[in-house]
């Protein structure tokens, strides 16, 4: 340093939080970029097994000790309102990490995902206020009563494409129905979700119910999962991860829910409002980046008004506004790191070999300035002859969009079936035979119908085939973080019959 200098800014540390306190252990430092910049932000002081196993004893000794798993509805009621407000105070900071390592354009972390995030405590406040028992008095002289009871630690592992507004779901659960949590973000997006768990301690959180451990999956997620003293996990992201992860938790009986991949199906009938189904095609691929499991990446489309239609998509997925996420006129940001780029756009170049049209995009796309370096494709769309070449068939998870064409509605339901994934599906018709006939035929745990994505946080949410096991929502996270107990006593004092007495 040359004299007169200022000293350099020391880059901030994610590291884990155990306890209420943050801790850096002994494990690999790794690097935190910011894809709109393509430059490191931050380091990550990853958690090996040592640290994973604080975090669970940590857990654990706060689900024995602090009273939470025993403390009334109301009184949890309270908390998680408390949360709720906590969260949504903080919204604008906590869109700013995010923003700094995912690079979604503001204006949607703002305006989605941290109210989103907010929404997820008061929405499980009011999901455990209606919570409901059973009485069972068939049996003559006798009832039973059927109660839940928390299950104990749960291991929660976010993904990187939402982390605030996905993770946020999975803690309000567990601690909605008295549970403790260690928490396990993305090594690539770390920094809103560390100061999120932070936040949840300073609105009056007690200590070691929600921990946090930064790292790999290979180092920091797989010493979670394996924790003998973990009782279930939750996790979203990739299907190969999510089979991993099923595998371990098979072996040592540990109940899982998984929110995996998809290749959802957006199929556009002539008889749609073909404007609405326009709008809704383009935000269903290119919104959050394209880098979402909601997004309608197969766009199915009836002959009579497929050349229309994708003229009109095409000439308006070039007029998307990309670049600095920052700036809310931008429309789409960067891809979330630079290997992540290259693999988007090598879908591109092996579907052309394959035979399909690029209709749009397919290469980066310079931002200049200081985003000189940033990870910045074209929003991309190909039109397809086959269900069958890799960019139909392969979770892309970018903004990519695959054209395909049908004749009749039985092709349509098997083009739109011809997957290996079944998360989501759209359906756009306003001829209601039709309509019923496909969200009955299609394959998927979620059919919208006439709209984009729309969570119902009531309803079930996952997915058939390799998008998934179990469902997160209210009733389904009350069933997935409770263990059922049955107690069964009589209505008068019963006559034992006496053995033993000679």
């Amino acid at each position: 340093m040359l004299a007169g200098e200022a000293p350099p800014t020391p880059m901030p540390l994610a590291t884990s939080l155990i306890a209420g306190r943050r801790v850096a252990g002994a494990g690999l430092r790794l690097p935190v970029m910011n894809p709109a910049l393509g430059v490191e932000i931050a380091g990550l002081a990853e958690a090996g097994p040592a640290e994973v196993n604080d975090a669970v004893v940590a857990a654990r000794h706060a689900f024995r000790t602090s009273g939470w798993p025993q403390a009334s509805v109301e009184h949890r009621q309270a908390m998680l309102l408390k949360l709720s407000d906590a969260v949504f105070a903080a919204a604008d900071e906590l869109a700013q990490l995010e923003c700094a390592a995912l690079g979604v354009v503001m204006r949607e972390l703002r305006e989605r995902h941290m109210k989103r995030a907010a929404l997820n405590f008061r929405f499980f406040a009011e999901v455990i206020g209606q919570a409901r028992g059973e009485v069972y008095d068939q049996t003559h002289g006798y009832r039973s009563i059927v109660v839940r009871e928390p299950v104990g630690v749960a291991a929660l592992i976010a993904p990187w494409n939402a982390p605030v507004a996905l993770a946020s779901m999975k803690i309000a659960a567990a601690l909605a129905f008295g549970n403790a949590c260690v928490l396990k973000p993305s090594e690539q997006t770390p920094l809103a979700l560390l100061r999120m768990v932070e936040i949840l301690h300073e609105a009056g959180l007690p200590d070691g119910l929600v921990n946090l451990v930064n790292g790999r999956g290979a180092v920091t997620g797989q010493a979670l999962v394996s924790h003998p003293d973990v009782d279930l996990i939750s996790f979203t992201g990739g299907t190969a991860t999510g089979r991993a992860i099923a595998s371990e938790a098979g072996r040592r009986l540990k109940p899982v829910t998984m929110e995996l991949g998809g290749k959802s199906a957006n199929v556009i009938f002539a008889s749609a409002d073909l404007e609405r189904a326009l709008d809704a095609a383009l935000v269903g691929i290119y919104s959050n980046n394209g880098q979402q499991c909601l997004a309608g990446s197969r766009i199915l489309l009836e002959r009579s008004i497929a050349h229309d239609f994708i003229d009109r998509f095409v000439a308006r997925a070039r007029a998307i506004r990309v670049g600095d996420p920052l700036n809310d006129r931008t429309e789409l940001g960067p891809m979330a790191s630079s290997a992540h780029r290259d693999r988007v756009l090598g879908f591109a170049e092996g579907a052309r070999r394959e035979g399909a049209e690029l209709l749009t995009g397919g290469h980066a796309v310079p931002v200049g300035g200081a985003h000189s370096n940033g990870y910045f494709i074209a929003p991309t769309a190909i039109l397809s002859p086959s269900p069958d070449i890799l960019a139909v068939r392969e979770e892309i998870f970018g903004p990519f969009a695959s054209f395909m064409i049908f004749d009749t509605y039985d092709e349509a339901i098997e083009l739109a079936n011809a997957t290996d994934f079944g998360l989501v599906a759209y359906v756009w018709s306003d001829h209601v035979p039709t309509v019923e006939r496909a969200v009955r035929d299609l394959r998927a745990g979620v059919v919208w119908v006439n709209t984009p994505m729309m969570r119902e946080l009531r309803a079930p949410f996952g997915g058939y085939k390799d998008s998934g096991l179990g469902r997160e929502g209210g009733e389904a996270c009350m069933q997935f973080y409770t263990e059922v107990k049955t107690v069964t006593w009589p209505s008068t004092p019963v006559n034992v019959k006496k053995i033993g007495t000679g």
